[in-house]
């Protein structure tokens, strides 16, 4: 009786493990678009979804720009505040100073992009493509402003980024411990 009982267990085992494995096969296969697919976006192409994503992701990045100063204003509360606990903030402070001089130099280019938002040739109110000719040319131009801007800043964001790393690398908070 105990061996009838061992193969039992054993089949079902061995039917659970099968199911199992068939369970895990797609029921559908799935095959790739070839290369003359006509619902393939042709190579190279800005298609208007395309053009209306890139768009908005330039007006985001737009407003983020414009939100600098609140930004250098944040930094230097923390920079104060760590200063009030004799922390050492030179080097913190001297990105931040560096930054706040690059943003003040990009001020009047940043200015200028907000000609190409205000026209948004190519694109309607709600962002969407009106003029594919016209789109592109306006994606093209805020994207020459915005490298302008990377140009004027002169890497000092990163510089400031990197500055706060190694202060807070250095200046690690100690593990708390709890006892039970």
């Amino acid at each position: 009786m105990k061996i009838l009982f061992k193969k039992i267990v054993l089949l079902m085992t061995i039917a659970a493990f099968a199911s199992l494995g068939a369970a895990s096969q797609p029921l559908v296969s799935a095959f790739a678009a070839g290369l003359n697919d006509p619902s393939a976006p042709p190579q190279g192409k800005l298609t208007d979804e395309r053009l209306e994503k890139i768009w908005a992701h330039q007006l985001q990045s737009y407003e983020k720009l414009g939100k600098t100063e609140d930004f250098i204003g944040k930094i230097q509360k923390l920079i104060d505040r760590a200063s009030e606990h004799s922390k050492d903030m030179s080097a913190v402070q001297s990105a931040l100073d560096a930054f706040a001089d690059a943003v003040d130099d990009a001020k009047p280019i940043y200015e200028s992009g907000q000609a190409i938002i205000d026209s948004h040739a190519g694109f309607n109110a709600d962002g969407k493509v009106a003029d594919p000719e016209q789109a592109k040319e306006t994606v093209r131009a805020m994207s020459e402003k915005m490298k302008e801007i990377k140009e004027a800043m002169g890497g000092t964001g990163k510089a400031l980024r990197d500055a706060i790393y190694a202060f807070r690398e250095s200046n690690l908070r100690p593990e708390k411990t709890f006892t039970p």
